[in-house]
């Protein structure tokens, strides 16, 4: 028996440590050999789900088909799952209900985006696309699902699948862990397709990951009037040009050069004749940066600079980080131990010639909040085949997916999960008595 403060500190090193298979034994390359096997057995299926969800996208916490359509499938699978969370979402449960508890998520949204790729399963909507692969990530995690149901008496622990609305900007992963979507997990992983890597590889990249990420617009109010007599109005687009160009100034003098951040203005809107100077002028943009805190800042001084602009040229600014619309995204950061993890099932399964070190991006993705509550990791799959034109990049309309993509991914999140339950079940700590 150890005393409780010697107990308290072995549990906290546990469940802070993944466990890391053992390479090279006859065990684990059957265990290897056997999931994949699995997995491309269920291709047809997979691609059938893939295509019902592509034919037919929805938006941020619409998602009320896709929903219907995991759970019809998890019914018949006899798979127990709770619903709803954030409206959308659900978590199915699959293993012996008892401690150690790991979490697999998926997002399930599309984008207001015109798919332009003819081919026979093209998007049924109107300006709605998945373009960003959320469809392929919902059927890799059902996939696995079906997978990890098989073998469920062999886990020693419990996965929770967590199907997410609202990735694109709703901050959906904030509404499911206030639901409560995460129950005992301890930690979690998710994995999105990469337009780079080529089918049949991963990557991951332990620390910084993904940016911290928001929006902002800004409306300059001055007072309109003929352009001949400029001095009789207040110009807002004078006041408008030094504010972004001060804006620019942002980055490049009071940022450390060392910490990435990325200040974007992406639209200006103001007047509509060429002899009028328009009463106000409107611009907007995103900022971006591998910290959170980082974010934090350069939000205090986007507003501070523009309105002082404003006021320097006899405006008056009104500025909003968009909050209600667009809720800001922490810095996706990811656990090193769960990396290696990632890294070393990766190379068990795919070959370690097939599991690269990530770069990171400014891109954003909500599933840094879960981070935020446990240690988790934000890995790529990749999905580029020349072949089939598969080479474009999220949130293009001309996005496509090799589907042969969709037994891997299906087999690595269950790889990743069961390796996780049976090194922590090692490990003495499986809770369940």
């Amino acid at each position: 028996m150890f005393p409780n403060s010697n107990l308290a500190i072995l549990l906290i090193l546990f469940t802070c440590t993944a466990y890391i298979p053992t390479k090279g034994t006859n065990y684990d390359q059957e265990y290897a050999n056997q999931i994949l096997s699995s997995a491309h057995k269920e291709k047809d299926w997979l691609v059938s789900i893939r295509r019902k969800i592509h034919e037919n996208p929805e938006l941020r916490f619409q998602e009320f088909n896709t929903s219907a359509l995991i759970r019809s499938q998890l019914d018949e699978l006899g798979i127990f799952y709770e619903h709803p969370f954030a409206g959308t979402g659900l978590v199915a449960q699959i293993g012996s209900g008892f401690p150690p508890v790991v979490a697999l998520r998926a997002d399930m949204d599309a984008l207001p985006l015109q798919e332009l790729v003819e081919w026979e399963h093209k998007s049924k909507v109107e300006g709605v696309m998945h373009g960003c692969g959320h469809d392929a990530h919902t059927t890799m995690l059902l996939g696995a699902a079906k997978l990890l149901n098989e073998r469920k008496d062999k886990l020693k622990g419990t996965v929770r699948l967590v199907f997410q609305p609202a990735e694109e900007g709703g901050a959906g992963a904030s509404y499911m862990i206030k639901e409560g979507a995460l129950g005992n997990a301890e930690a979690i992983f998710g994995m999105h397709v990469d337009f780079e890597g080529p089918t049949g590889s991963i990557a991951s990249i332990a620390g910084p990951a993904l940016a911290a990420v928001c929006f902002f617009e800004a409306k300059i109010v001055g007072k309109g009037g003929h352009a001949a007599e400029p001095h009789n109005s207040v110009d807002p687009i004078l006041a408008a040009s030094f504010a972004i160009l001060a804006l620019q100034q942002l980055i490049s003098r009071e940022v450390d050069p060392l910490n990435s951040q990325v200040l974007s203005v992406t639209y200006v809107r103001g007047g509509t004749a060429s002899n009028v100077i328009p009463d106000y002028v409107e611009l907007g943009g995103t900022l971006r940066s591998l910290t959170t805190e980082g974010l934090l800042q350069l939000q205090k001084r986007v507003k501070e600079v523009i309105e002082g602009q404003a006021s320097v040229h006899k405006c008056k600014a009104h500025v909003d980080m968009k909050e209600d619309d667009f809720p800001s995204y922490p810095a996706c950061v990811n656990d090193e131990r769960l990396h290696q993890h990632v890294k070393t099932v990766g190379g068990l399964l795919l070959g370690p010639e097939n599991v690269k070190e990530a770069k990171k991006v400014m891109a954003g993705d909500d599933f840094a909040f879960y981070q935020q509550v446990i240690p988790g990791v934000m890995f790529s799959i990749g999905i580029r085949n020349e072949k089939i034109d598969s080479v474009h990049p999220p949130h293009s309309p001309h996005f496509f997916l090799d589907e042969d993509v969709l037994p891997i991914g299906a087999a690595v999140h269950t790889a990743v999960a069961e390796f996780y339950l049976r090194g922590r079940s090692d490990s003495g700590l499986n809770g369940d008595g």
